[in-house]
């Protein structure tokens, strides 16, 4: 079998709620998702999530070859960006050809990915994820009622701006948790936005009021040093590494011991978070897949990781025109048994049917100015909902 051609196209993912971080939120809650079809000389097609950045010259380095080669595929495409550069979207690119590479591999064996990746169980725990710093109490309340719904437990919330509010989304989340759980657990995500000593300060205040199990991107990813000194002065885990786009980039978290809980994003693709589990795995670190929504193949690889902790859930709702192999039920995603990573298209799903929108002016992927450079613990409101 052979590698011959790949398609490109965008659908779109509404939400249903306005989604974002302390950087900024898609007020309509719909946005795009690319996806990536490969194309063999025997008909069958492998389906990928990610990005399209940087595809055509990644297809230089794959065309013609078996895509069952997973592995060596992967290293052919980040030797083929050698001197460009894999960081950033072009990861994405990656992730995707890589991800649709899996799907291929998976099919033609007739096995649901979990399977072929070495799972024995096809569920994958999680904890509920809202995206949620848009949303007011009745939002909040609405959405997480709904996650408990299906047998969540443990919840990661939006913040960094206002301590004040951020206490009182967080107890009101705990709160409702609570009544499914004598322990529930909650995490806060800062989007890197804080500086050392406003970190401090901010989670000392934080922690005079609810407990959290781990506090996620306090500062900037490579900021390994500070990290390190972070975690010495507070008790909530530091949970990083969803933004490092290479192996690599994880060295100076390992070397620093500034991470105790290890993310990887989805949206980098399945032999990334393979690599990335095994090497916490050899340091005794647990980790934590997130962002399903942008390649629910990856969830397949939670199966197969020995230090696997809980994966992030963020929505209950489907992009158009695809159909994914899971249901959200028990606290987690219970996968199915379709050959492949579970994702199908519909026939109707043409070209260019969304623009991407996850950037922009307004949206969570741009940083403020003053990120960074506070010192305060109360910032001025939320974007929205504050009350």
């Amino acid at each position: 079998m052979k590698i011959t051609g790949y398609r490109l196209i965008n659908t779109t993912l509404d939400w249903g709620r306005p989604v974002g971080d302390v950087n900024g939120f898609i007020e309509s809650g719909v946005t795009a998702l690319p996806v990536v079809i490969v194309e063999t000389d025997e008909g069958i097609e492998g389906i990928g999530m990610g990005m399209h950045d940087g595809i055509p010259q990644l297809f230089e380095a794959v065309e013609g070859e078996d895509p069952r080669a997973t592995s060596a595929l992967y290293d052919r495409m980040i030797a083929r960006m050698f001197k460009i550069g894999h960081g950033g979207a072009v990861f994405g690119g990656i992730g995707a050809l890589d991800s649709a590479f899996w799907d291929l591999k998976a099919k033609i064996a007739g096995e649901p990915l979990w399977r072929v990746l070495g799972g024995r169980d096809r569920f994958v725990p999680g904890y509920a994820s809202g995206l949620d710093i848009a949303l007011d109490s009745d939002g909040l309340e609405s959405f997480y009622t709904s996650m408990r719904g299906r047998g969540f437990t443990a919840a990661k919330l939006k913040g960094g701006r206002d301590v004040r509010h951020d206490t009182e989304r967080l107890l009101l989340v705990r709160d409702l948790l609570g009544a499914a759980t004598d322990d529930p657990l909650l995490m806060l995500d800062a989007n890197e936005s804080w500086n050392l000593p406003q970190a401090i300060r901010y989670i000392g205040h934080l922690e005079q009021n609810v407990e959290l199990a781990w506090i996620e991107e306090p500062l900037r990813r490579w900021d390994a040093q500070g990290l390190r000194r972070l975690r010495d002065s507070i008790s909530p885990a530091i949970a990083t590494g969803e933004n490092l786009t290479g192996l690599e980039q994880y060295r100076q978290l390992f070397d620093e011991q500034a991470v105790d809980i290890v993310q990887s994003a989805a949206v980098w693709g399945i032999t990334h978070s393979l690599r990335v589990s095994i090497a916490a795995h050899a340091r005794d670190l647990p980790v934590s897949p997130i962002g399903m929504t942008s390649n629910p193949a990856v969830a397949h690889v939670a199966t197969a990781m020995p230090n696997h902790l809980l994966t992030e859930v963020t929505t209950p709702q489907r992009p158009t025109g695809i159909h994914l192999d899971y249901e959200i039920a028990d606290g987690g995603l219970v996968l199915g048994d379709e050959p492949g990573g579970g994702i199908v298209l519909d026939a109707a799903l043409s070209d260019g049917t969304a623009e991407f929108v996850w950037g922009g002016e307004k949206g969570p992927h741009v940083r403020s100015s003053r990120a960074g450079l506070e010192l305060g613990v109360r910032l001025g409101a939320p974007a929205r909902g504050a009350e």
